[in-house]
């Protein structure tokens, strides 16, 4: 039976646990002792080698022409050659509608469910001695942060009407928004509010960034709906459906696997998740006896072991992507396995998905998400049937 604690109690647990995994010392000097501790300096990353996209234990995959995407209704794996052009969609043209963005800051001191953390700068964490899967952070203590929002709303939207949405990690997104405007003026996607997230600061384990987006359980899915999409309606003046075929999440590394766990968690409401290099890793912090290995487990237990959830999902990685860029040799580190991973359970479950191998593209690469991102989108809103005009279904 699993046990959960509230937020607070967790990050005191974890500081608890991390001076106990310490290695035992001998006794200092005074002198020894009045002096600062040392705390470990996050070390340098090292160069990711390129992979191979058809290397052994890999899914088997169809090599498009450079330059060449998959069709937006096909299921299952590609990969892409190294020319890496920006789509047309991509691109702002003259006489398409713009839709308007309405910008607003978010305060930790009026967050019920982060109250807002911080790992000391230039510190990193270390394997506990007894299990290199956890990292020991002792240098993460409460502190606040100031969270950036900004609401795309299409031109096209209908005042009063209940319009899909799409959230998205780290923002604000401004490729999002102009892909928006070209997709929906070519009537290629639904009319959708896009509403873009900052995160609370950091990265990694000890980190706020970290915290939300790293964590397995439905706590940031809860934060996006009770303290930002009220805020995002109110300030945008819109009405965000409620029908979880109409609401996807984005993003890319941990945002993107933080879009996974917030339909994974939530799948009433969010069906529709689009990753870029999507940490499916382990670096969950505080460590979670349910979920011991963090997002590693999406594609080692959960999706093998759960019946399908009504998800569907775009994912993409890129052959220099990340392997083991920290100081734990877990075997759970390496961004491009992961990936392959997933694409495999997901296949294996009967889920629809597209995978994208991208040639000659490095961790959440900007050229590739310009190149693919319009039809990533297209693919992700096949199906959808709008609740204002039910005809049409995209």
């Amino acid at each position: 039976m699993s046990c959960r604690l509230p937020f607070a109690a967790l990050v005191a647990v974890s500081l608890v646990f991390a001076a106990a995994s310490s290695p035992a010392q001998t006794a200092p000097s005074t002198a020894a002792a009045q002096a600062p501790a040392a705390v470990p300096a996050a070390p340098p990353r090292p160069i990711p080698p390129v992979r191979d996209a058809h290397a052994p234990g890999y899914v088997a995959a169809a090599d498009l022409p450079d330059g060449a995407l998959p069709a937006s209704t096909a299921d299952g794996n590609f990969v892409l050659g190294p020319t890496h052009t920006p789509a047309y969609e991509s691109q702002e043209h003259e006489g398409v509608p713009r839709g308007t963005v309405v910008e607003f800051t978010m305060l930790s001191t009026d967050s019920k469910l982060y109250p807002g953390i911080a790992r000391d700068a230039g510190t990193w964490g270390v394997p506990d001695p007894n299990d290199p899967a956890k990292m020991v952070v002792t240098t993460s203590r409460p502190a606040p942060y100031t969270r950036h929002v900004a609401v795309y709303v299409p031109a096209q939207y209908v005042p009063g009407t209940a319009a899909p949405f799409i959230v998205g990690a780290d923002g604000p997104d401004r490729l999002l928004f102009t892909v928006l405007d070209n997709l929906i003026a070519a009537h290629k996607v639904p009319a959708m509010v896009a509403i873009s997230i900052g995160n609370g600061s950091g990265d990694a384990q000890g980190s706020e960034r970290g915290l939300e987006y790293d964590t397995m359980s439905g706590r940031y899915a809860d934060f996006v709906e009770t303290e930002v999409l009220p805020l995002a309606e109110a300030r945008a003046h819109v009405k965000l459906t409620r029908d979880p075929e109409g609401r996807a999440a984005m993003g890319t590394s941990s945002g993107g696997s933080c879009s996974l766990i917030m339909a994974w968690f939530h799948p009433e409401r969010y069906h529709r998740v689009l990753t870029y290099s999507g940490t499916y890793i382990n670096q969950q912090w505080p460590p979670n006896a349910e979920y011991p290995h963090g997002a590693w487990g999406f594609h080692e237990t959960l999706i093998p072991n759960a019946p399908p959830k009504p998800i569907r999902s775009w994912l993409m990685v890129g052959d220099k992507d990340l392997l083991n860029p920290n100081t734990m040799r877990d075997g759970m580190h390496d961004w491009v396995q992961a990936n392959e991973n997933m694409a495999r359970v997901l296949a294996a479950k009967g889920y629809h998905y597209q995978f994208v191998f991208a040639r000659n593209a490095v961790h959440g690469d900007r050229p590739t998400k310009q190149q693919t991102l319009p039809e990533a989108l297209e693919y992700l809103w096949q199906g959808y049937e709008s609740q204002s005009h039910p005809a049409v279904r995209y």
